[in-house]
Parts: C-alpha cells; structure tokens; sequence
C-alpha cells in the first residue's frame, strides 16, 4: 500500500469520464447500481448514485425515481494551464508513505525488544566478558539459570566452579594467548605443555538464586619460581555484595608424558606482562590434610567411574567434577541442614576415562564454629591419591549473614 501511494505520487492516472444512465422505473430490474466517481479537469470530483428497487411488493408494481447526487458545481470552470510548477510529483504523498514506512518499522522492532532493561543487564549484556583495569583484569557476567540451581533454589557449588573455570580460560583467550590447545599459549603448545591446577582454595559467602546476575573478576599473579596463581572475586550485579572468593595454584605438565614440567622462558615472557602485584584473595591454608584411609574414614562411596561427557580437551577429568564425587561420601543429613561455605582441594595426580574411584569422609575433629568440618579424599581402586580436601559447612540460614566484606573489589578499583 505505501509502494501504490508512492508510485502515485510521481505518476498520475487519469480516469476516463463515464455516465450512468438511471434506470428506468418499474422495468423489473432488482440490481443495484453502484456509485460511480467522475474526474473532470478542474480536478473536482463527481458522484452519481442510481439505484432501482425491486419491482414488485405484495403483487403491486412500484417504481423509484431515478436520483443523482453530484457533487461539483453546477458550471464547471475551465481546466487551470499546464505548467513546469504543477506538473511536480507531489512531495507530501511521497514524505507520507516513507513517514508511514519508518512507523511500522519501529512498530515491529518494539514489539520484538519487549524485555525489560535492568541495570544488570546493561553491563556485559551478552555475557562475553572484556579486560580491564588496564588490560590485567578480565571481568563477566553470568545469568544464574534455572538450571543451575539445586533443592534449595541457589546456585550449586558446581556452577561456582564452573564460573570460575569459564572465566579463566576467557581471560587467557581475551588476551590473546590461547593457542590450539585448552588454555595454551603459542609457546606452551610447541613444547606441548598444559596448565594443571595443583590447589583450589573456595570461599562462599551467599550462593546467587534463579534469575540473579552476577560479575566474575579473575586475574594472574607470579608464585615462586614454577607457579602461577589466579583469583577471582564474584560479586552480585546489583548490590555489589562479594558473593565468593576463590585462589588457585598452577603448575605445568608435559602432555606427551604427564610429568610436572618448569616455565620455560619463552613461555614467561609471554605470561609475565598479565601479572597483577597484589595479595591473594583468600590467605593460604597450609593446614595439612591428614591422610584418610578405610579405619579413619566414617563413610566410603565406592565404584565411582567418569563418564565421557566428565573429560576436558586435555583427555582428564575435569577438576569440577572431582567436588561432586567428594560431595557422595558427605553424610546425607549435613547435606539438608548445612551448606558448604569454604572448601580447600590438593590435587595429586589426573583422573582418565576408565579409572575407577572411591570417596572417603571423616569428620574432623579440630573443627571450630557453629558449623561442621569434613576431610576427604577421592582415590583409586588400588590406593593412588587424586584429591585431598577440606570442606567447612554452616546452617543454611547463615549464608544471609555472612563474614565477607562487601567493600572488597579487585586490583585497580577505586
């Protein structure tokens, strides 16, 4: 319809002029005539009405008068002269049906961005994450989805963890480090080196719920000679609230031989220059984790086996799932009255496809608090080590009232 108006604008049609004849009364004739316009040079418009009605009622014949409607003057005046000025399209009809155009354009495009526009999601809409404070700092948010939430409609530890991982190997790649490989750089894949994380220390001060947003921050720091540490800090969008706080140590390993390996040079040249200076998030705990065995351990949970869809690129199990087979042997009632509010694992060794594992939990003694302390262990079959830990639990209530600051902010931040 504004193709038909537009093209109108610039090209006239004339009608030709046509006459009606009225009907003639009572000839028996039942149809109606329709109006029909007439165009006459001037530019005025005629209308003629003829109607017949219908030629017999109650056996009687009956007859109308013809009647004719017009609606020019009774002396037409004669036609106005042919000019360059009055021969122009006619620039409003044109201006009307673009006008037209970009109304239902907008119209459509409304009605398609109908969510609401939170300042939560306004920052980081798509989730993507970017560097900041001055390149060293790499920042994203997540959506907590219905699907990350467990009986008690928070967040499980497992979408912490998986955050957490998500957004480092994020900031490797923003960087531009990340070559063919999980998390490699260009000079770690020719020497075929990988990163291994060694110790994970996680500190949770509020577990988000369904629907909540929340900003991963992660930076790098130098540890010693052959190490590196990452921290991340998880704050809620909206308040601001330090949620978690989480410190981790990684080494590197050969992947041909799966043996510990130095940083080479070439490989810290290009690491160095993402260091961050500062403390880390979480003071280290050098507590030393007491070995567990069959006679110390209250629980055991035998026959754990990874499923495929539990391995990483690297052809190991991923380290998130090392915490849901410690979460096994956990005592059943610990698990509906507390949740987990600090956890510390050491790695030992990797875990393939076809290792068969067994998790083992004693409560520790020397806890202290209104909570509960757990030692763990996830092990094979014959004896080798995979993972040690520690796991410290409070009411569920507690969560509400927590000991993290919410003025913590990460390296750089005012």
């Amino acid at each position: 319809m504004v193709a038909t108006a537009a093209s109108s604008a610039f090209f006239p049609v004339s009608s030709p002029v046509t006459s009606s004849r009225p009907g003639k009364p009572g000839n028996g004739s039942s149809s109606f005539s329709p109006i029909k316009p007439k165009f006459v040079a001037n530019g005025g418009l005629q209308v003629k009405a003829n109607a017949s009605a219908p030629p017999k009622i109650n056996g009687s014949s009956v007859g109308l008068k013809s009647c004719s409607l017009k609606t020019q003057e009774d002396t037409p005046s004669a036609p106005a002269p042919r000019t360059f000025i009055n021969q122009l399209p006619d620039w409003s009809m044109l201006l009307a049906a673009i006008t037209t155009a970009f109304l239902a354009a907008e119209k459509q495009w409304m009605m398609l961005d109908w969510k609401p526009k939170r300042p939560d999601m306004l920052v980081d809409p798509f989730g993507l994450g970017s560097i900041v404070q001055h390149g060293l700092v790499f920042r994203q948010n997540f959506s907590i989805r219905s699907y990350e939430i467990g009986a008690d409609r928070t967040a499980s530890i497992e979408t912490v963890m998986n955050h957490l991982q998500e957004t480092a190997l994020n900031h490797v790649k923003s960087a531009g480090l990340m070559n063919d490989g999980f998390g490699r750089t260009p000079e770690m894949y020719k020497k075929d080196l990988i990163w291994v994380v060694a110790k994970m220390q996680v500190m949770v001060n509020r577990y988000p719920t369904w629907g909540d947003t929340v900003e991963v921050n992660t930076w790098v720091d130098k540890l010693g000679k052959n190490g590196m540490r990452r921290d991340w800090l998880i704050s809620d969008c909206n308040t601001g609230e330090i949620l978690t706080r989480a410190s981790s140590v990684w080494v590197m390993m050969n992947q041909k031989t799966r043996r510990l390996s130095k940083i080479p040079d070439e490989v810290r040249r290009e690491i160095e220059p993402h260091f961050v200076d500062s403390p880390p998030v979480i003071e280290d705990d050098d507590r030393k984790l007491p070995k567990l065995d069959d006679k110390t351990a209250d629980s055991i949970r035998k026959g754990l086996t990874p499923k495929w869809n539990d391995l990483d690129v690297n052809q190991h199990v991923n380290n998130v799932k090392y915490i849901g087979w410690i979460l096994e042997s956990t005592p059943q009632e610990i698990l509906e009255t507390q949740e987990l509010c600090s956890l510390t694992l050491e790695y030992r060794r990797e875990c393939g496809r076809e290792s068969v594992l067994e998790s083992l939990s004693a409560a520790d003694p020397s806890g202290k608090g209104f909570g509960s302390q757990f030692q763990h262990l996830l092990r094979l079959e014959d004896g080798g080590e995979i993972v040690k830990g520690r796991t410290e639990w409070r009411p569920k209530t507690a969560g509400i009232n927590g000991a993290i600051p919410s003025g913590e902010t990460s390296p750089g931040d005012s």
